[in-house]
């Protein structure tokens, strides 16, 4: 599978994200199975948050990772209203403790809140600095956000930026892309396939005939050509799990991506950053 150089780490450009899991117990062995299966299948990032489940994707996440937390990339996020200097030392520490481990490889703010970045920024150097956290990183942050998090003392350390992009939601092409690749800050997208909304577009699905693959597939094909940048779909089916792992294998056309861009255009000026 395609990686991109993450510091010292090589992490895969089709992770898994669980957002939705650990929301009811008659759901969490089917949950835990899926990752597994995409662990085996070399989708080791696997992203989730203390807001998920009020925790119970990071409880759902620590079974999946026990006895294997050394091939996993693991990635959590902190509440805006827990991101203070000592709120988000104590939120990492109960992720931690949901988790099963005693560190996490990147830690984002969820979204941009009320406290002040600058406290923030100095909970995140604790954590680094004792351990607790390899890397951070921020969520749903814009042009101006991350210029904001970036003249302060320390901030030309975020690492990652999680934010809604996909072929119908390609706002963040025109400035946000350029500006983490310009600045190394990897994009984690979320929602790559627009929660199945897009499924059914009728480019996509011709697309799609095409190349013997599904309207899935092909729109997280798509995504994984972009530069800089690692999908997070997330599957509860095992069936759904292959078929997100052989999008990683699919290869576009040129006249398939005439295709797309003509379906789903790229954005001609600025467009507000999208959240769902």
């Amino acid at each position: 599978m395609k990686t991109l150089q993450f510091s010292s780490d090589a992490v895969p450009v089709l992770g898994q994200g669980t957002w939705g899991m650990g929301e009811d117990a008659r759901r969490k062995q089917a949950e835990v199975a899926s990752l597994r299966l995409g662990l085996d299948l070399g989708m080791r990032l696997i992203d989730t948050a203390e807001m998920y489940g009020e925790g119970g994707a990071e409880e759902v996440v620590g079974e999946v990772m026990a006895g294997r937390r050394e091939e996993v990339f693991l990635v959590s996020k902190v509440y805006p209203h827990n991101a203070t200097r000592r709120g988000a030392i104590a939120a990492c520490e109960r992720s931690l403790k949901r988790l099963g481990t005693d560190r996490l490889d990147l830690y984002l703010l969820h979204w941009r809140g009320n406290v002040p970045l600058a406290e923030t920024l100095a909970a995140f150097d604790s954590l680094v600095s004792t351990g607790k956290i390899r890397h951070w990183g921020v969520s749903n942050f814009d042009p101006e956000d991350l210029q904001a998090l970036r003249v302060l003392e320390g901030g030309q350390a975020v690492a990652a930026n999680q934010v809604l992009y996909n072929l119908s939601r390609r706002g963040p092409e025109w400035d946000l892309l350029p500006r983490c690749r310009e600045h190394e800050v990897m994009v984690i997208a979320y929602s790559p396939i627009e929660q199945g909304r897009i499924l059914n577009e009728p480019t996509l699905k011709a697309v799609a005939m095409r190349q013997e693959a599904t309207p899935a597939q092909v729109a997280l094909a798509w995504l994984l050509e972009q530069e800089g940048v690692v999908s997070i779909p997330k599957a509860t089916q095992l069936e759904h799990v292959r078929e997100n792992r052989a999008a990683a294998d699919l290869q576009l056309t040129a006249a398939d991506r005439v295709e797309l861009d003509r379906a789903f255009p790229a954005p001609r000026g600025p467009v507000p950053l999208q959240m769902l």
